[in-house]
């Protein structure tokens, strides 16, 4: 028997298995027009190809609130009726394949208004350039050498953000997504409001803790308020901004410790689980990373708060992933790359691991 493949129900909805899918930008959404943001040929064949593979769970790229809130100007948004349409054809073909379709909402914050990751190696597009704007965050800190400086949020601005955060909530349910996430890390905009390194505020959404994560938590009460009490709302963490933790770094950031506390209040709000990765607000911060180098940050929380946790980073191997769920380090395996490489990942892991996963009935003679 595969812990692997083992299902796994979150409130009321059932996953098939634990191998699933991590959001990955694909930067191939139109950056203007109509169909601005509204997802395409692309994004259906990307994300089909692994619910045909085998995956129990695929959630999209990160997916903006508004359009200023894109990474780049050719990611997805969902703030309008043509954009949750395109998103209908996706969803019901991924339930047609037994996978669970998930959605990550964001706001990319100081990190918005960058060239695509094969251009200029994403470098940032400055505001009076074609496609380009000025981005917001809740300080005015650049996020590196040759990017704007964000304009600082007001706290009226920073509540209608929150409405946004809700209003998105509401058309995803509506294209007919099951999972909600919530995306909190990587340097994007809540990860900058909950980290000390780049929320230099005074107000009450700056300072303490209980005032970093203010804001945090009222995104996830405002997506929570639209999402149905029987689905599940995941929030992706970085867990460490690898500054504190590194002692020839004077610098402070969020810390482990941080992430385990804050666990604690994301359950007290409706968090069903926490999808664990790191890094992504100090663009030169020292990173030790090897295969499976996040998964301990997502043991963590899983022991000492009980809430399910998702972990990723560099696991490539399906025995690796099944140690991973087998030992209760995790609840489920968020790959990334490596689907890029094996869309089919899943159905040679269940091969390997002598488990079962569904295939599509034109595929019956390879699986």
């Amino acid at each position: 028997m595969s812990a692997l493949f083992e299902p796994i129900t979150l409130r009321s909805l059932t996953i098939p298995n634990r191998l699933w899918m991590a959001p990955m930008c694909q930067y191939s959404a139109a950056p203007d027009g109509p169909r601005q943001g509204a997802p395409h040929d692309w994004h259906f064949q990307h994300l089909a190809a692994r619910a045909t593979g085998g995956t129990g769970l695929i959630l999209t790229e990160a997916t903006a609130v508004h359009p200023d809130g894109r990474i780049s100007p050719y990611d997805l948004g969902l703030w309008n009726d043509t954009q949750t349409e395109a998103f209908r054809r996706i969803t019901a073909f991924l339930k047609a394949q037994g996978t669970t379709p998930g959605i990550q909402i964001a706001h990319a914050g100081r990190k918005a208004s960058t060239e695509r990751t094969w251009v200029n190696r994403g470098g940032p597009i400055l505001p009076g350039q074609r496609h380009g704007w000025e981005p917001v965050g809740p300080s005015p800190l650049p996020f590196d050498e040759g990017f704007a400086t964000p304009a600082e949020l007001s706290v009226a601005q920073i509540h209608e953000l929150v409405g946004q955060f809700g209003a998105t909530a509401r058309r995803a349910l509506a294209a007919g997504f099951e999972v909600a996430e919530i995306h909190g890390a990587h340097g994007y905009l809540i990860n900058q409001f909950l980290s000390p390194f780049t929320n230099r505020r005074t107000d009450a959404y700056g300072g303490s803790y209980e005032n970093r994560t203010r804001f945090a938590l009222e995104v996830v009460d405002a997506v929570r308020a639209e999402w149905p009490d029987e689905l599940p709302v995941f929030f992706r963490i970085s867990a460490t901004d690898w500054l504190t933790e590194d002692a020839s770094d004077d610098r402070t950031g969020w810390t482990a410790d941080d992430t385990v506390r804050f666990a604690r209040d994301l359950q007290e709000h409706g968090v069903d689980l926490l999808d664990t990765s790191t890094g992504g607000n100090a663009p030169d911060a020292k990173i030790t990373a090897g295969p499976g180098y996040q998964v301990p940050f997502a043991e963590r929380v899983k022991k000492e708060t009980g809430l399910a946790v998702g972990t990723v980073g560099l696991i490539t191997e399906a025995r690796q992933a099944e140690k991973i769920i087998a030992d209760g380090q995790a609840d489920a395996v968020l790959l990334g790359r490596e689907l890029l490489r094996s869309p089919s990942f899943a159905q040679h892991a269940a091969r390997e691991l002598g488990a079962e996963v569904r295939a599509p009935q034109p595929y019956h003679r390879a699986v």
